[in-house]
């Protein structure tokens, strides 16, 4: 049994193509994400990737919609979205395929 910390890796983000990570795979990504009331994310969109969202705990604004604890968010390549923490936040975000560099700021 091996045992590693998610504050090892680079923001959350612990299964997918990049280095460090638990899982070395082209075929998704997966994060666990903290943010705190008022932290934000700019606009941006994936041209490959589906991205989905789940939010665990907390509340969250996106795309001028509130999201709260249990909802999931599916994020189409081309889409965009902002993000902001309304509350302290831990979110699950999976990406389908993981894809090096597949994150554009702004809109679609």
């Amino acid at each position: 049994m091996k045992h590693q910390k998610l504050d090892e890796m680079i923001k959350g983000w612990f299964v997918g193509d990049f280095n460090p990570t638990i899982i070395p795979t082209k075929d998704f990504e997966v994060a666990v994400k903290y943010y705190r009331a008022g932290d934000r994310e700019e606009r941006h969109h994936h041209k490959v990737a589906t991205e989905l969202t789940v939010i665990v705990t907390g509340k969250v604004r996106m795309n001028s919609v509130e999201y709260s604890q249990g909802d999931i968010i599916t994020i189409e390549p081309g889409e965009s979205t902002d993000f902001e923490a309304l509350t302290d936040v831990a979110t699950t975000v999976v990406k389908v395929p993981s894809v090096k560099g597949d994150k554009y700021p702004g809109d679609g």
